[in-house]
């Protein structure tokens, strides 16, 4: 059975890639992912707050003591968490890369243009296969119109491609007005690949402390659909790889985004969850598929339900609304 696919040009064994998590801290879990056939991995994300912190770190070393005004001190407030610093970041690529033969993707996300673009280089310069740009950002500035900050994304792609010349990803949440314009944006401003879609976090409230506090639910396989219909959409129309994440736990799963049009589907919670061996199982579980139904190779069924191929486009669309609405019964 023939698995290969390419993504953002990368040749691949299998469409199986493992997204940005904590399992990537640690080399021997990398070793592990390559032994259980992933065929690549995105490594943990970078933050700027972490860049700014050990620049922050740097400067109130060198400086200490040079002020006039004792008050002056405590100008700058004690950060009340330790990041891991760029400079680990890019000793545990390097280390990636010289531990393990697939591509290893890094991730890096910004909230300002200089946070995006300064680091890329670096990133480059360490051996990253390809970057993938994490979008991750909740805008809460009223002033700021939904066009602006579209202008924003797309000024930060561009910089970053102005920088490297790796493949570049990007990795989106659908909340815009029109994704399909965004998405062909992306790809013209130098996006190599989409990735679809970042999954927020949603804060949740702890009543008896009274404190805001994160929250981390694990996907399920319902998430996939939101993906797989605008993967569905955009294939062969943006010029550029389309990957799917969130909810891919099973190989049923992996095979419908490829027939949307996908050329990777990334995973993490069925890893979290289940253990890095679990790829063997989705893998296994699309081979059996694959030969069970006559199909010879991943290329032979990517995009082949589509909504260029669909044999009913409508069934991406408004009009399946109103079947599933019309065709469900109360009784």
């Amino acid at each position: 059975m023939n698995l290969k696919t390419t993504y953002m040009g990368l040749k691949l064994r299998t469409p199986l890639v493992v997204s940005a998590s904590p399992l990537s801290e640690s080399i021997d879990n990398l070793k592990r992912m390559e032994d259980a056939g992933a065929s690549a991995v995105v490594l943990y994300s970078l933050f700027e707050e972490q860049i700014r912190y050990e620049r922050y770190e740097h400067h109130r070393t060198t400086s200490q003591g040079t002020e006039s005004y004792p008050e002056a001190l405590s100008y700058l407030p004690e950060p009340h968490e330790l990041f891991v610093g760029p400079e680990a970041y890019l000793t545990h690529l390097t280390q990636a890369k010289q531990a393990v033969s697939i591509p290893v993707i890094a991730s890096l996300n910004g909230t300002t243009l200089s946070g995006w673009t300064s680091f890329a280089k670096q990133i480059q310069q360490a051996g990253a296969d390809a970057l993938e740009l994490n979008l991750y950002s909740i805008p809460t500035d009223m002033r700021l119109s939904g066009a602006e900050l579209e202008h924003q994304y797309v000024e930060i792609v561009r910089s970053a491609r102005d920088n490297v010349s790796i493949p570049l990803a990007v990795k989106v949440s659908p909340f815009f007005t029109n994704f399909a314009n965004m998405a062909k944006r992306f790809a013209e401003s130098g996006a190599n690949g989409l990735v679809l879609f970042n999954r927020f976090y949603q804060p949740d409230i702890e009543l008896e402390s009274l404190e805001v506090t994160p929250c981390v639910y694990y996907s399920t396989p319902m998430a996939m659909r939101l993906p797989m219909r605008w993967i569905a959409i955009l294939y062969d129309r943006v010029g550029c790889s389309l990957a799917a994440t969130s909810g891919v736990h099973r190989g049923t799963d992996a095979l419908k985004l490829l027939m949307a049009g996908a050329d990777v589907t990334m995973l993490c919670s069925v890893l979290l969850r289940h253990g890095i061996d679990h790829l063997r199982v989705i893998e296994e579980e699309m081979v059996n598929w694959m030969r069970e139904h006559e199909y010879e190779s991943v290329e032979q069924l990517k995009g082949s339900l589509s909504h260029k191929n669909c044999p009913d486009p409508s069934a991406f669309e408004r009009a399946q609304y109103m079947r599933a609405v019309g065709g469900h019964k109360v009784g």
